[in-house]
């Protein structure tokens, strides 16, 4: 529910009483700028070209004839005199100006200036109104009946109204100001409540912008979040510090004041924090860091100290702040100085600070940049964790892919394990929507159940786009392509360390490839890679270009992808990974976006990283020849392998493995089967885990006659290891053919 629905009826009232009186503030003070600036124009502008007149004067012309009209001026209570033609006014410096009409009928004056030239000019003589209405009017008429000429006499131009009330009269000027005031409020008011923007209403531009969520009101819970099972457990022990603090307090333990949420993109940092939500019985305040940040120096630090005021309100509370990296970066040179967001930042720590931990109020943030953020904002005290969102593994994956397709109906023949192990490295995010385009896919089918096919075709929408069914290749062009595809099929399905085919295909697709090859790994791997695996992925990559020379005996822009990939790859194991002969042991880079693009900058002289670059030239040039070495070796089983795929089109990792064996392709059952040779092992089945108990020093000591007895079987059983260990190098010739 929103902020305001937690306050008292009280003090809703008090509020609304309290916005009533800014709004007639405003409108006062902009009324009286508003008529002291229209009185001080008016002004100015009569003294410009208006002369004024004493009274006593006033009654002199009147008496003399030299007045031809009066008019009444009944909002600043002045008579303007307008004299009769030959009249002669003199200024305080001897000038003298005389009444006429012009040839086009425009009165005016004339007068002579220091070079003895006559001028014309414009000139309006008023004085000010001393007696009544009536009274001047009673004189002005006597002088017309005594005028022996008999003329038309004095003109009164206009009749006497009444001056309107001082009071009255402001009251006139206040309601344009009062109205105009009042829309724009109500219209800021709506723009705020539908999202629009606007500063929240007049005197709301320091206010917080934060939503309150009560229980259950997210709809998320931790049911709803799957594969990061420790950041749920640091969580829910918070959420029961915030339930049962008795518990924690009586060992001496304090409430943490706060925990960042780190982790890439995707991962599901702010999807965990409405999970809170959902899980605790108290208020839940979500704003974003930019919601902060304004263009009005000190409006931050004051939204930060309202955010923490209304939280304080209603402790025990989470506050959680979603891209605090927006207003936490280091405060260094490069920010400058006194800025709005380093005030931001400077009142988010003192908040942080100053807020009593007993009273429940836990901050929550989350960011995919942790490296940018302010060391004083890191510090214990502040954030006391720090919660890792990883990528998820084989299991994590799995059970995201459970929530995912909680409401999908799913075939029988879905098995979410083979699409869990398809998308290794892919985040919750990532899972979703492979599950949304599998779902509209069946829908586009005609399906009313979604099956395996459409889990693996989405899996492929993702990675390649879809087919471009309307792009047309020359035969030369589909031939050079599956030789170009079919060269990386056959060095992966003839390396070690190597992830199985999956499918092969030469149909353009959207995202920019005219073919591509899919591996598919058949067991959760970690992040860990030795040399061995990096450089058969290496060697992977360089088959395509390996077969267009060998076979085609050309090259291709096609491989540019392949290229940079197999780089990158040797470029970071001689920078970071310590895995050339010439560096050895040496960080040349490290690591500067660890969750975003994974991009590293250097920490070398530049001849040093001159020397680096021939030594990845090195690597490339080493899992090049391996590759040409495997395209020429098995040269007459890619020819026919490309036949078959020149006539489908796209073939299946099986249906490859069938024409090299030299079965029928047509007769394979499972077209989704395992590639990999039998002869060759996943690398992880290598990796055997320690089953016997070791024991400690002080066991060891209260049972030394176990000890010695096991001791003998171990050494017996290590020489039976050794040989088993040298005899792989003289096997791997033989695992080259399946």
């Amino acid at each position: 529910m929103d902020q305001n629905n937690n306050k008292k009826p009280d003090q809703n009232k008090n509020s609304n009483w309290r916005g009533f009186i800014h709004l007639i503030c405003w409108a006062v003070l902009l009324a009286v700028l508003v008529s002291y600036a229209t009185t001080y124009m008016t002004s100015m502008g009569r003294q410009a070209s208006s002369v004024e007149l004493e009274y006593s004067r006033f009654l002199d012309m009147l008496d003399a004839g030299e007045v031809a009209a009066v008019d009444f001026d009944n909002s600043e209570s002045i008579l303007v005199i307008t004299p009769v033609d030959g009249y002669v006014y003199t200024d305080g410096e001897g000038t003298a100006y005389t009444k006429a009409t012009f040839e086009d009928e425009t009165p005016g004056y004339t007068f002579t200036n220091a070079l003895g030239q006559e001028q014309r000019t414009f000139l309006k003589f008023f004085t000010v109104q001393l007696q009544s209405y009536d009274a001047i009017v009673e004189h002005i008429r006597e002088l017309d009946q005594a005028n022996p000429s008999g003329g038309e006499g004095i003109r009164i131009n206009q009749d006497y109204q009444p001056p309107m009330s001082p009071i009255l009269l402001f009251l006139v000027n206040l309601a344009p100001f009062f109205i105009i005031i009042l829309v724009m409020s109500l219209v800021m008011n709506w723009m705020a409540k539908k999202g629009m923007g606007g500063i929240g209403g007049i005197g709301g531009v320091g206010k917080s912008n934060a939503k309150v969520y009560m229980e259950k009101s997210t709809g998320v819970t931790f049911r709803d979040v799957a594969g990061q099972d420790e950041a749920k457990e640091s969580l829910t022990e918070i959420i029961d510090f915030l339930h049962n603090p008795g518990k924690y307090t009586e060992i001496g333990a304090k409430l943490p004041k706060g925990a960042l949420l780190v982790g890439p993109p995707g991962t599901g940092k702010t999807l965990l924090a409405k999970a809170v939500a959902g899980e605790a019985n108290v208020p839940f305040f979500s704003i974003s860091g930019s919601d902060f940040v304004e263009m009005f120096v000190g409006v931050g630090a004051s939204r930060v100290r309202d955010l923490f005021k209304e939280a304080s309100k209603v402790a025990p509370c989470i506050v959680f702040i979603d891209e605090i990296d927006t207003i936490g970066k280091s405060r260094d040179n490069r920010m400058g100085g006194n800025d709005e967001r380093e005030q931001t930042l400077n009142q988010l720590l003192a908040e942080m600070d100053g807020f009593d931990p007993t009273k429940g109020v836990i901050l929550l943030a989350a960011t995919n940049r942790p490296e940018v953020l302010d060391q004083a904002l890191l510090r214990p005290g502040r954030f006391d964790r720090r919660i890792t969102i990883d990528r998820p593994n084989l299991a994590g994956r799995i059970a995201t892919l459970e929530v995912h397709t909680r409401n999908i109906k799913l075939g029988e023949d879905v098995n979410l394990k083979k699409v869990a192990l398809a998308t290794a490295g892919c985040v919750g995010a990532d899972l979703a929507n492979l599950v949304n385009e599998a779902a509209l896919r069946a829908v586009r089918k005609g399906r009313k159940l979604v099956s395996q096919e459409d889990m693996l075709a989405a899996f492929e929408l993702v990675i390649a786009g879809t087919e471009k069914k309307g792009s047309v290749l020359t035969e030369f062009e589909k031939k050079l392509v599956a030789y170009h595809e079919v060269g990386h099929a056959m060095v992966a399905y003839k390396q070690k360390n190597t992830e199985p085919v999956q499918k092969i295909t030469i149909v353009p697709h959207t995202q920019g490839s005219l073919g591509y090859t899919l591996l598919m790994p058949e067991e959760d791997k970690t992040e860990l890679r030795t040399k061995e695996e990096l450089m058969a992925k290496i060697t992977v990559s360089m088959g395509g270009r390996a077969a267009e020379e060998v076979v085609m005996d050309t090259m291709t822009n096609g491989a540019s992808q392949d290229i940079q990939d197999a780089t990158n790859v040797a470029r970071n194991m001689v920078a970071m990974f310590g895995m050339s002969e010439e560096f050895g042991m040496m960080a040349l880079a490290s690591r500067r976006n660890q969750y975003l693009d994974g991009g590293y900058g250097m920490d070398c002289a530049q001849d040093t990283a001159a020397r680096m670059d021939k030594a990845v030239k090195v690597l490339l040039d080493e899992a090049y020849k391996t590759a040409v070495e495997v395209i020429r070796e098995n040269r007459e089983d890619m020819d026919k392998v490309v036949a078959y795929l020149l006539e489908k089109e796209t073939i299946t990792g099986a249906e490859m493995v069938a024409i090299i064996e030299g079965r029928d392709p047509a007769l394979v059952e499972n077209p989704y089967a395992s590639t990999r040779p039998a002869e060759i092992e996943a690398p992880a089945k290598k990796v055997h885990m320690i089953s016997e108990k070791i024991l400690a020093p002080e066991e060891l000591e209260a049972a030394p006659e176990a000890a010695p007895e096991e001791a003998p079987e171990a050494a017996e059983a290590a020489p039976e290891a050794v040989p088993e260990e040298e005899a792989a190098p003289e096997e791997a010739p033989e695992t080259e053919e399946p």
